[in-house]
């Protein structure tokens, strides 16, 4: 496997959620991830009661390939950030263990202030370091 600085990919990672150019985002998703990538994030849990109430056990969110995953990134900048009252950064150390690597972040105010959101991302590397699956754990 490619040689991986965790930190090094958990910025990169970060970064691409607060880019506000969109060709650059579409640029950094496909230099992060591979091509056949899967992004998959636990629901939260008002989704889960949905999820339950007409049958379902489990209930999880997913974008595979390219052209998903960036509608999903897009809607969060969207959302999030392009308003300018939040920004996403990294939070803690990134490890890494052989494939994996294990990477936490926290939306905060742009203006200083307690987190509004923490996440937790396990992403699963391929042979060229490049994301083939990323568990995405919305924590708070």
């Amino acid at each position: 496997m490619t040689e991986i600085n965790p930190q090094d990919l958990a910025a990169r990672y970060v970064a691409l959620w607060t880019e506000p150019d969109p060709g650059l985002r579409r640029d950094a998703i496909r230099s992060l991830w591979s091509e056949n990538c899967t992004h998959i994030v636990q629901a939260p849990e008002e989704i889960l009661k949905v999820a339950a109430d007409i049958g379902f056990t489990t209930a999880d969110l997913t974008a595979r390939g390219y052209d998903s995953l960036e509608v999903r990134v897009s809607r969060a900048y969207e959302e999030f950030v392009a308003p300018g009252e939040y920004t996403f950064k990294p939070h803690g150390t990134a490890q890494r263990l052989e494939d994996v690597v294990k990477l936490r972040w926290e939306m905060v105010p742009v203006n200083g202030g307690e987190a509004a959101g923490v996440g937790l991302d396990i992403l699963v590397l391929d042979a060229d370091g490049r994301i083939k699956t990323d568990y995405q754990f919305i924590e708070s």
